[in-house]
């Protein structure tokens, strides 16, 4: 018989925290939108600022960030979905912020990247989207922040998405 292992309370504290985000996510987009003139940036600062949040005391940042990037880009296009937003610009736009807030938690930006068009194209097949325009929409969000980041992080994102778009090959 095979006993599994219980994880740590630490590692619970994450589970709680992830299992959080895609709800305080709607939440914190719809309040942004609500306060701000410009949709944009307030769906980019809101993804930015849970991810962050949720990064707060994680452990591992690479592996916090790639577990929450796909969650709070979810919950934002969810969010801008149920506030009647533009999908396309929100993918974008919630994909761009999170990259960003990655970096500056000292993530890897090119998974974490990744982890975010999953996210959106969880969030397009949830609201009823097409998936190939939200990976393209997010694709480009998350080259949009590579390239206001600098150094590697056009190439690496540049890197997991051909690798993506090759099968993984």
């Amino acid at each position: 018989m095979h006993m599994q292992r219980m994880p740590a309370r630490s590692e619970k504290m994450e589970m709680i925290t992830f299992s959080r985000i895609a709800v305080n996510e709607r939440w914190a987009v719809l309040g942004a939108i609500k306060e701000a003139g410009d949709t944009v940036e307030a769906i980019i600062e809101a993804t930015r600022d849970v991810l962050l949040t949720a990064m707060d005391g994680v452990a591992h940042v690479t592996t916090g960030a790639e577990k929450a990037a796909g969650k709070v880009v979810c919950g934002a296009v969810v969010a801008a979905s149920d506030a009647g937003l533009n999908i396309g610009v929100s993918i974008r736009s919630a994909v761009k912020g999170v990259v960003k807030g990655a970096s500056e938690a000292g993530a890897e930006v090119g998974k974490t990247a990744m982890a975010a068009v999953d996210g959106a194209v969880k969030a397009a097949a949830e609201i009823g989207v097409d998936t190939n325009q939200a990976i393209e929409y997010a694709s480009t969000g998350a080259l949009e922040a590579a390239e206001e980041i600098g150094g590697g992080a056009v190439e690496a994102v540049r890197g997991v998405l051909r690798t993506a778009a090759n099968g993984g090959q």
